[in-house]
């Protein structure tokens, strides 16, 4: 009697959760009576299942055929987008979850168009010269200049015919944020983050400085950061984008760090070059793009004698507004 009274009320309780279905297994639940479309919208989770969203990762990858066909000689006006939208597994073009680089070509005298829902453009200019005309401004660029325009206007880029020399642009925007929140840029973006001309005579002047001066303990190489009068306090060319030019000496190399910004590399000059990541190795070519996952241990190494140089744009200034950057060292290589 006492055995059989005590395991009964256990195999009751066993057989009663064995009938109940899983937390996880729940999915999305509905409204139960709606009375408006309002109502039958709304969807519901559990603390099992609303937490195991599985999104693939950020591909390491080098854009080089995308940078070979911009550069092709005779090659016509138009843009060749980075795009990873596939293997991210969006539905808008992506080179990572919140950026989108391009390249455009412009045939000497013609014009290529840019109306791109975005906060801002940050172009560097690869090769010839011209102008990017805005709304009431023009700015005139040539090969190593770069330069920031606002989002939510158009911008009509366009290659001087006096040379007869095509111009070549890479682009990054933050297109896939605002995809993915389906929003657009304020009417007045244009007006907060004025248009911004960095001239590669300034650029190289500044260069310079960084490479004279003492580096200070802790910092992540010798690089230029881009910033404006308008985003001064903040250190970044766009609330939401960061731009540096960073430098490598010949036979020198980064040691290994991480960050959880996303970053796209621009391969400006470098020979025998190449970048580290997650254990492998990347070789560079000229005029690559290259894409460092977030929190991807990564390091840069220049296996030449020329110092080697090269653009890169994170999504930092997002991850600065909260207070998420992780910028770490991870050692020596």
């Amino acid at each position: 009697m006492c055995s059989g009274s005590s395991t009964a009320p256990k195999a009751d309780a066993d057989a009663g959760a064995a009938a109940r279905p899983s937390m996880a297994a729940m999915g999305a639940q509905h409204a139960a009576d709606p009375h408006n479309a309002a109502q039958a919208g709304a969807r519901y989770f559990n603390s099992a299942n609303a937490f195991n969203v599985k999104l693939p990762p950020v591909p390491a990858h080098r854009f080089e055929d995308e940078a070979a066909q911009a550069l092709a000689q005779g090659a016509p006006t138009g843009w060749t987008v980075c795009d990873q939208s596939a293997a991210l597994g969006c539905g808008f073009p992506a080179t990572t979850p919140l950026m989108l680089a391009r390249y455009g070509r412009i045939a000497a005298g013609q014009t290529l168009e840019a109306d791109v829902v975005a906060s801002g453009l940050i172009c560097h200019v690869i090769a010839g010269r011209g102008f990017a005309r805005t709304d009431g401004e023009t700015v005139h660029w040539e090969a190593g200049d770069a330069f920031f325009v606002a989002g939510g206007q158009r911008v009509v880029f366009g290659a001087d015919d006096a040379d007869d020399a095509d111009a070549v642009l890479w682009v990054v925007t933050d297109e896939p944020l605002y995809a993915l929140a389906g929003a657009r840029p304020a009417p007045d973006a244009r007006l907060r983050l004025p248009t911004v001309h960095y001239r590669r005579d300034d650029i190289a002047r500044q260069v310079a400085l960084v490479q004279a001066a003492s580096p200070d303990a802790g910092t992540s190489g010798l690089a230029v950061v881009f910033s404006s009068a308008a985003l001064e306090a903040g250190r970044n060319i766009l609330p939401t984008l960061t731009l540096s030019l960073n430098t490598l000496p010949g036979g020198a190399h980064q040691p290994p760090h991480r960050h959880n910004s996303a970053a796209i590399t621009l391969v400006v000059a470098g020979d025998r070059c190449h970048t580290r990541i997650d254990g492998e190795d990347g070789p560079w070519s000229p005029w690559a793009t290259l894409v460092t996952p977030p929190g991807a241990v990564h390091s840069h190494h220049n296996g030449g004698m020329e110092p080697a140089r090269f653009l890169i744009v994170q999504d930092g200034g997002l991850h600065y507004h909260a207070r998420t950057m992780g910028f770490a060292f991870l050692g020596d290589a």
